[in-house]
């Protein structure tokens, strides 16, 4: 079962998603929070698999959450987190990625279209289409650029296919499409992602494209 906790400062959006979510037979919603400060606790309590977080919130908006609940110790258990927006991808939906969402809906989505994302980053992968990674790209280009003297240790531990895996991940390209560009298999191509994740100590492929592109290992114009 697939726990989730729902983190929104309005009662009508919790309940609808609530309802939808606990009508699936592999979905159960362990609670829900209507603000920030409430979601950490709840987070904590619970242990979701899944959190549900709305971006602008009281107490403590939908950043500082997650930025609360995926920095715990390693050791501790730390749930896939998806920010709830009515905006496309503003800028606090991409400071929210930065901090270690694993991606971002829409709240007015289609109900399959909600289910099916619990059900995707539960399963380890980050929720970013091509068009928002391009614009995430975007993001990254037009912010001043970071100081650069050396990239992060373990980036030594990659492969060069791992490291050209990371860079195609970075650029928006799925499974499948890596597959189609390397002439490899399918199966070959999601050993590499789940050695590149671990490696890197990264919890889905959006995090993949934060980190290639602040640590300099793909840039916007390449």
């Amino acid at each position: 079962m697939i726990r989730v906790l729902i983190v929104d400062d309005q009662a009508m959006v919790r309940q609808g998603f609530a309802a939808l979510l606990a009508a699936q037979p592999d979905i159960v919603v362990v609670g829900d929070a209507a603000d920030g400060a409430q979601g950490v606790a709840m987070a904590r309590e619970h242990s979701p698999d899944v959190v549900l977080m709305d971006v602008r919130m009281p107490v403590l908006d939908g950043i500082q959450a997650t930025a609360r609940i995926l920095g715990t110790d390693p050791g501790l258990h730390r749930p896939k987190v998806v920010i709830l927006t009515t905006f496309d991808l503003d800028d606090y939906v991409f400071e929210a990625l930065r901090a270690g969402a694993s991606g971002f809906l829409l709240k007015d989505a289609p109900a399959a279209e909600l289910v099916n994302a619990v059900r995707v980053v539960a399963a380890g992968d980050g929720l970013l289409a091509p068009s928002v990674t391009r614009r995430l790209i975007e993001q990254f280009a037009a912010r001043p650029k970071a100081a650069t003297g050396h990239q992060p240790a373990r980036l030594a531990a990659l492969t060069p296919r791992e490291t050209e895996v990371l860079r195609l991940i970075a650029r928006g390209r799925s499974n499948a499409e890596i597959a189609e560009d390397l002439v490899v298999a399918e199966q070959t191509v999601k050993t590499h992602v789940s050695r590149v994740l671990t490696k890197l100590d990264l919890r889905d492929r959006a995090q993949a494209v934060v980190f290639a592109y602040e640590t300099g290992v793909v840039s916007a114009g390449s």
